[in-house]
Order: structure tokens, then sequence, then C-alpha cells
């Protein structure tokens, strides 16, 4: 067993949507320190380059916006002109939406199922080709959704499509894992909880306050979301299929009860 390079992401391919800012930025850089090859895309082309720039050579800026369908085949297609494999997909392209329940308006709900539910199954099958080609028997092209503990439990905050989008993204990747394995694509999600986040400015601007309502005493690091994702991208995750790994300081799982914006 040679566990030195159990999690090591060498000569390996990856793409990262959402990978300029928040927890797609602590993944990417996870990944380059890694030894993997990381393509970053967002929809802002200026973060893109600042992140693939911060990040180093192995880090390469891609933008697109893939809240349609078109931006997801756009994006591939980008992908496919520069490389022939895809060993690693991360879907974290999100958004979310709040308001009272007597005024949630359908824009509020369309922009966010399709964003956080609709665009990682269409990039996905949009580079299925790509997933393909890489995933062999023993060394399996991996597909990592980043879902939410707001698709796990209810929050006090009323963000209704954005807890329903994470629910139906955790199933979805249930559902993704049973067809892609046949192609030696392993399909597994990220459940993260309070990570400092333009997202989740709670946790980025009241952490302390956050911190006391979380069992481990305190919010997310960016190590924390780097190793949970090279874990599932690595070798050491090849055998874990259509799991959703929650990383929350044991919010889901420890609490004795009470709620934070996630």
């Amino acid at each position: 067993m040679d566990t030195n390079s159990l999690f090591r992401l060498d000569n390996r391919v990856a793409l990262v949507t959402g990978g300029s800012r928040g927890i797609g930025r602590m993944i990417a850089a996870g990944f380059v320190a890694q030894g993997a090859k990381v393509y970053v895309s967002s929809r802002k082309a200026e973060a893109c380059e600042e992140t693939a720039s911060a990040l180093g050579p192995n880090c390469i800026a891609l933008p697109m916006d893939v809240a349609t369908v078109e931006g997801c085949q756009a994006l591939a297609a980008a992908l496919a002109a520069r490389e022939q494999q895809l060993d690693i997909l991360v879907n974290n392209a999100g958004s979310a939406w709040g308001e009272a329940f007597d005024i949630f308006p359908e824009k509020g709900w369309d922009k966010v199922m399709e964003l956080n539910v609709k665009s990682p199954f269409f990039l996905t099958q949009a580079l299925h080709g790509l997933l393909k080609a890489s995933g062999a028997q023993g060394r399996p092209a991996k597909v990592i959704n980043i879902t939410s503990v707001d698709g796990q439990r209810v929050n006090p905050w009323e963000t209704y499509s954005y807890q329903a989008s994470k629910a139906a993204l955790i199933h979805l990747t249930r559902r993704m894992a049973a067809r892609l394995i046949r192609d030696q694509i392993v399909v597994s999600s990220l459940a993260p909880g309070a990570f400092p986040s333009d997202m989740n400015k709670a946790a980025r601007d009241h952490g302390d306050g956050v911190a006391k309502r979380i069992p481990a005493g305190r919010i997310g690091m960016e190590e924390d979301m780097a190793g949970a994702a090279i874990y599932l991208a690595s070798r050491a995750g090849d055998y874990v299929v259509g799991e959703t790994l929650t990383v929350d300081g044991g919010l889901v799982n420890a609490s004795l009860g009470g709620s934070i914006d996630a």
C-alpha cells in the first residue's frame, strides 16, 4: 500500500466552476498544491485571471457563464480545445435567493434551480466524453457536486429555492453516480457548512458568533474544504460512490439543536 501518493493529483486535469472565489477557490488551491492542472471558471473573466495568477502556472482561467445549457456546452467545447480528457470536474457554481414567503418571486426560484441543479447535470453531460476518456478501471474520473448542509436540514432563513436546490442536487448526485459508474466515472458530493464566502456572509462577517452554534467551535477553514475535496478527487476516494460528504464541524450530525446560515 502506497500511502505516500494516496492523496496526490499529479498529472490530473481538473475543472472547477465557480472557482474564482470562495469554496471553489479553496478547492482549486488544494488541487494545485497536490499536483493537478486546474482550470477555474466563472462568469467574471477578471476574477478568474486573478485567481489563476495567484495560484500559479498550473491554474488556468477559463471564464464562462454556465447558467444556461448553451453556456455549459460552450465551456465543455473550450476545455475540449485544450485537453483530450478531464480527470476531475467540480460543479461548484451556484447562487442563492432569500425573500419572505409571501413575496418570494418566480425569478428567485428559476435562477437558483437552474444554476444549482440544472447546470451541474448539463455540464457533466457536455463533458461526458472527456470524462470517459479519463476513466479507467482502477483510476476512475471524478465528478464532485458541491451541495450544502441546507440540503440536509432546514435553517431559519427564507431561502426556499436554495434549500430545495441543494436537496435536489444531493439526490441527483446519487442518480448520476448510478449511471456514470459504468463508464468508470465516480460521482459524489461535498456538503459544506459555515465557510466564509460571499454567499455565506454570516460566516464571513460574523464568524465568532456563528462558531458558537457549531459543535466543533469554529467555522470552516480553507484546509477543511481543500482536504475533503482532495480526498474525493484522489485515489483515496475511488471507492466512495454516490456519497455526500458533510463538512460542517458537526452541525448536521452532531448537533443538539440550533441552526446557522450555511
